[in-house]
């Protein structure tokens, strides 16, 4: 839970889903979210292994991808939206 659990985590899984992204671009398909709390939980998911950051030189640029352990959370996260789903339930 400590992985996918909280505020925008599970969102920010979902996003890095198929390749790196970007800070900003991230910040931006979140929408609601802040640029701080966007930093906040991607150093929470960096501390617990599920995101790595990468940096290319030209231009200078921060990108993060889900690890192997991050990626093991998206079967849990699939099954959480489908039990909402089947149950009207927002998430």
């Amino acid at each position: 839970m400590r992985l996918i659990g909280g505020k925008w985590k599970g969102s920010i899984i979902y996003h890095l889903k198929d390749e790196p992204v970007r800070f900003n671009d991230l910040v931006w398909l979140l929408g609601e979210a802040t640029m701080k709390m966007v930093d906040q939980r991607l150093k929470e998911l960096e501390q617990a292994r599920g995101v790595r950051t990468g940096v290319s030189e030209r231009p200078v640029a921060v990108t993060y991808a889900l690890t192997c352990f991050g990626r093991s959370a998206l079967g849990i996260l699939e099954q959480l939206r489908e039990w909402s789903e089947s149950y009207d339930i927002q998430l």
